[in-house]
């Protein structure tokens, strides 16, 4: 007999998964089994993730707020404010990195353009480039600094005879610390222009607007998100930076000590109390390091949304 088969006559497929295997209809054990791993599994990595969480990262950050209060609140208060040293220190440190933080910014912004909007030999060479301080030492990056402008090499010494001092001052300190922190504005733009797309960027020009009217007025309020995640990591960094600082600046004590300096000679000195005040300087750092934690985690979901939104919109508009 011809015709459509019966509801108990048809077959019934299999639902696969993208990795081909297949499931069994909805609500059915087979199904429960693949979207869930058994309770071994399950247990043993939350169980690891809690322990190695807690004993690397909680642990520690508790601890250094304890033995920062350990004395009291007006004792940890005295650590911060009555040591000149220490003072200068968080001066030094809150005046170095938003420099830095505004040269990579400037720095990322065009670079996250060009590369984004742009086709050109030596991309890949200038992407490669952009990630070259994660893979080369903090030490060694300060190295270089001091080889470039040392009183040993042709253009410190030229500086020097006019006046200008970089390595041991300030200055070399801004250098090392943009050069460790640049590569994270124009990481997080180049993802974000991509998915954004030129589209506005054209129709904006071929409505007449210049170049800086685009720039103010489509590209940044399409980047801002991801510009403002790329400064946050910037910024926690740049405070947090020891390696290269501790190259270039010196280690000389009242002048070009930062935080991370001061926390390392407080701990190692010699007095009664440098041990505690070490802990309530660290403390500062890692409430900054705190804060900015939220602040990324705000904005990462934040730029979840605007970079969902805009995949569905260039998914619609082809």
């Amino acid at each position: 007999m011809t015709g459509d088969p019966t509801p108990e006559e048809k077959p019934v497929f299999a639902a696969t998964s993208g990795s081909g295997k297949a499931s069994t209809a909805p609500g059915g054990r087979g199904e429960e089994s693949l979207r869930t791993d058994p309770w071994y599994v399950r247990y043993t990595l939350t169980g690891l993730t809690v322990l190695i969480v807690g004993g690397l990262v909680a642990v520690p950050l508790a601890s250094v707020f304890a033995q920062a209060f350990a004395r009291g609140f007006a004792a940890y208060w005295r650590y911060l404010t009555d040591d000149p040293d220490t003072r200068h220190s968080m001066f030094l440190t809150l005046a170095v990195a938003p420099v830095a933080v505004a040269l990579n910014t400037v720095f990322g912004i065009a670079a996250a353009y060009t590369i984004a909007r742009f086709r050109f030999p030596g991309r890949t060479l200038l992407t490669t480039l952009i990630d070259l301080p994660f893979s080369v030492s903090p030490v060694v990056a300060g190295l270089v600094f001091v080889l470039l402008f040392g009183l040993q090499a042709p253009l410190g010494g030229w500086l020097k005879e006019h006046g200008y001092q970089v390595i041991f001052a300030p200055p070399a300190l801004v250098l090392a610390t943009a050069f460790v922190t640049f590569p994270f504005v124009a990481r997080e733009l180049i993802p974000v222009l991509e998915a954004n797309g030129p589209e506005e960027e054209i129709a904006a020009r071929s409505l007449g607007a210049s170049g800086w009217q685009m720039f103010w007025r489509v590209t940044v309020p399409n980047i801002k998100w991801g510009l403002l995640y790329g400064v946050i990591l910037c910024n926690a960094r740049a405070m947090g930076e020891f390696g290269a600082i501790a190259v270039v600046s010196g280690k000389i004590t009242g002048r070009t000590d930062t935080m991370p300096l001061r926390v390392e000679k407080l701990f190692q000195g010699m007095k009664a109390d440098d041990t505690a005040a070490a802990f309530a300087v660290a403390s500062v750092l890692t409430l900054l390091s705190l804060v900015t934690l939220g602040l990324k985690v705000a904005v990462e979901a934040k730029l979840k949304r605007e970079q969902k939104a805009a995949a569905e919109r260039d998914g619609a508009a082809r």
